[in-house]
């Protein structure tokens, strides 16, 4: 049963599909709505605080449901990107490269962009034909055994940060109330969710609570093992004014076994790179009696050594003029995966006052246009069938998981990494305004 509009909604979490929630209900009518989260918006430990994020689309088989739901989710998505004023002003259509050089690697490429479907792409078959797609002084590398894939349209970039950030005051001036306070776990009376208890000691109660913390998720609630939060590794290179403009409007270049940058942002000229892996853990020990694992997100503006070696490698093969410039930022950026990678919405089967919107598995951002309203659709009980399969609450699927499950993602060891053996770290500095913004 849909809730009346004057209900209270609480929503925990004030990133990327807490705000779009937020954004979503007031579209829709409803006129209690308030937001918590340990942090003013832009939250500094939210992985949508970012200067950038890819934005592209694949080709998908007919006749699969999971190939249907990812249709439904990119097109939708594109639309809120493309025609949302909320949005729009932060989408880049500069296109994209898509590359890998080992057998499985290109595999996985040509299975999940299908350029035989998709007549945009050209084939990259050569270093020359990968420098070639970027103005003259940007891809200076050899490229030793890449094949890849380029298209000039229909994907691109967006300003994560700056879209966060539009979400949360468009729901703001709709009415939504944005609360900074940590929360340490959820009201549970009468056998149902009623609200939060924040570690000041008070209580924000509602009718109805979604629970949109993403990595954080599972220390509020147990998920009966259906979130592994994982971490990845980004680092920033300052550049002048000068190379800014050189680089500006370049297409995505994304290596799916070595790592991925964009242009450097309009701001302040930092230059994004991340390398290519399947994920960190902070596993908790010891091990539980049933085999499953936890896995606690570790806030950190530093990555692991070995993470800056493969930014520098992946430089070196690509843009060797940048390979031995100091990095001004780094951090690892949190997200939680399910065992398929497929979102985790659904009301939750014994707190029927629950809604939980989480699993982004990696390509949550992306949807911040539109997946508050699949949240919204699920609070209100009028979610597609297909979807709401797609989506819903399934520990069946954890039972006896593989914790270890690099989840078809190549690069690094190729294995998941145990951040408890991370022995060496770099060393940044780290302004006040960098751990604030996240630029």
């Amino acid at each position: 049963m849909s809730p009346s509009k004057d209900s209270s909604i609480l929503i925990v979490g004030a990133g990327t599909w807490g705000c779009s929630t937020a954004l979503h209900l007031l579209r829709r009518g409803y006129t209690d709505v308030t937001v918590v989260d340990a942090y003013a918006v832009p939250s500094p430990i939210s992985a949508g605080n970012d200067v950038n994020k890819i934005v592209e689309q694949g080709q998908f088989s007919e006749g699969d449901e999971e190939a249907w739901v990812a249709k439904k989710l990119l097109s939708t998505a594109t639309q809120g990107w493309t025609s949302d004023p909320v949005f729009s002003p932060y989408y880049h259509d500069t296109g994209y490269i898509v590359a890998a050089s080992s057998k499985e690697g290109l595999k996985q490429l040509f299975d999940r962009e299908r350029p035989d479907l998709n007549k945009d792409f050209t084939t990259l078959e050569d270093a020359e034909s990968f420098r070639k797609t970027m103005p003259e002084g940007v891809l200076t590398g050899d490229f030793p055994e890449w094949k890849g894939l380029y298209k000039s349209t229909g994907a691109g970039w967006v300003h994560a940060r700056k879209a966060l950030v539009s979400c949360a005051k468009e729901a703001e001036r709709l009415g939504a109330e944005f609360v900074v306070a940590k929360v340490t776990e959820l009201l549970i009376q009468t056998g149902d969710v009623k609200g939060v208890k924040t570690q000041e000691g008070k209580t924000l109660t509602a009718d109805t609570t979604i629970l949109c913390a993403g990595a954080n998720c599972d220390q509020l609630l147990d998920f009966k093992g259906q979130l592994r939060p994982t971490a990845w590794t980004l680092a920033h290179i300052q550049m002048t004014p000068e190379e800014a403009r050189l680089f500006k409007n370049l297409p995505v270049l994304f290596h799916i076994e070595k790592g991925f940058f964009m242009e450097p942002d309009e701001d302040r000229h930092q230059l994004k790179m991340c390398d290519e892996h399947p994920g960190y853990c902070n596993w908790s020990s010891p091990t539980k009696a049933d085999g499953s694992r936890a896995s606690a997100p570790l806030a950190i503006d530093q990555i692991p050594v070995d993470a800056e070696r493969r930014c520098r490698g992946f430089l070196r093969e690509t843009m060797p003029q940048l390979a031995d410039r100091p990095f001004c930022f780094a951090r690892l950026c949190w997200c939680a995966d399910t065992p398929n990678r497929s979102f985790l919405i659904d009301r939750h089967p014994t707190y029927k006052s629950l809604v939980v919107g989480c699993g982004g598995s990696g390509h949550g951002f992306m949807h911040i246009p539109t997946v508050g309203g699949f949240i919204a659709d699920v609070m209100e009980g009028n979610l597609d069938g297909r979807l709401r399969k797609s989506f819903r609450w399934r520990p069946e699927t954890a039972v006896n998981r593989n914790w270890e499950d690099t989840q078809s993602r190549f690069g690094g060891p190729n294995t998941i990494m145990d951040l408890a053996t991370v022995t060496e770290w770099t060393d940044i500095p780290v302004t006040t305004e960098q751990t604030m913004a996240k630029l």
